[in-house]
């Protein structure tokens, strides 16, 4: 029942954040430093009334894991907007869809969590289908690719960290931690650089904190479930939600080279649960 629930917390943040970066598309008029800023406050006006609310000890007790959370979660989501300004949209979503085989080699490490040779064969499988459906077919700017590598690092890293939390903190200190942080960094840096919204553009920007806000909820629940090597390899199904969104919402088309990238996926990642559970 618990890896159930796990699992089922992770599927919900990725559809949530998933819609998060298809708005974050559509307003690439805006410097990255007013997403961020943006991405904040709209979560912020969720997250700090509930903890007010529920009386929940703003600060946490495990303060300097929730500081390293937030800072990380800063420069990884500042990295992957930031690379969007140098790469196709695709190969940088793709490239990012490594940070759970970084968060695997980093929970080794700090966690003990064991992963068998099977499993990096498949997070591998899991990999070639998003660069099929993603492709490589144009130039990869040098800056654009340490940017968005860079972003995944700090990605898997954030996985391993919430789980050495665990479940000693309230979800919503964690979120606080990354927003606030979020908010001082993008709000400084968004001073020479503001770009002033219409309504339409109001409403979008603020939106972009409540989805943010369900995503990094759900999946902060998912990490405190379960062990990192067995959540984590689900983020790739983003990837599977952005080709529903960009074909409904932006009309892009898929041919057969996609889906058999979306097989590959679903093929690593169910058969890496299966393996998990069959260890159990």
């Amino acid at each position: 029942m618990k890896k159930n629930k796990a699992i089922f917390y992770m599927i919900f943040s990725v559809i949530a954040f998933a819609v998060m970066n298809a708005i974050v598309k559509y307003l690439n008029v805006f410097n990255v430093y007013q997403i961020v800023f943006f991405r904040s406050i709209g979560t912020l006006a969720i997250t700090i009334p509930l903890v007010v609310k529920n009386k929940i000890p703003f600060l946490g007790t495990k303060r300097k894991l929730l500081l390293l959370r937030g800072i990380a979660g800063v420069i990884s989501l500042t990295c992957f907007f930031q690379s969007l300004n140098y790469l196709a949209v695709g190969t940088a979503v793709s490239l990012r869809y490594t940070s759970p085989i970084f968060a695997a080699i980093f929970a080794m490490f700090f966690l003990k969590e064991k992963v068998k040779p099977i499993q990096w064969l498949l997070f591998i499988i899991a990999f070639i289908g998003v660069l099929i459906i993603k492709g490589f077919g144009v130039d990869v700017d040098t800056t654009g690719l340490l940017l968005v590598i860079c972003s995944a690092i700090f990605l898997g890293f954030i996985f391993v960290i919430i789980r050495k939390i665990g479940g000693k903190e309230n979800p919503l200190v964690i979120i606080n931690y990354f927003m606030i942080i979020a908010f001082i960094f993008g709000g400084f840096m968004s001073i020479n650089n503001w770009v002033s919204p219409n309504f339409l553009e109001w409403m979008l920007l603020f939106s972009l904190g409540v989805f943010g806000y369900v995503g990094q909820l759900y999946m902060t629940k998912a990490f405190q479930s379960d062990e990192t090597s067995m959540i984590a390899p689900l983020k790739y199904l983003e990837v599977i939600f952005m080709i529903i969104i960009g074909a409904t919402w932006f009309k892009e088309v898929y041919n057969l080279y996609t889906l058999f990238g979306v097989f590959l996926i679903l093929l690593g990642l169910i058969y890496n649960i299966y393996i998990k559970n069959q260890s159990k």
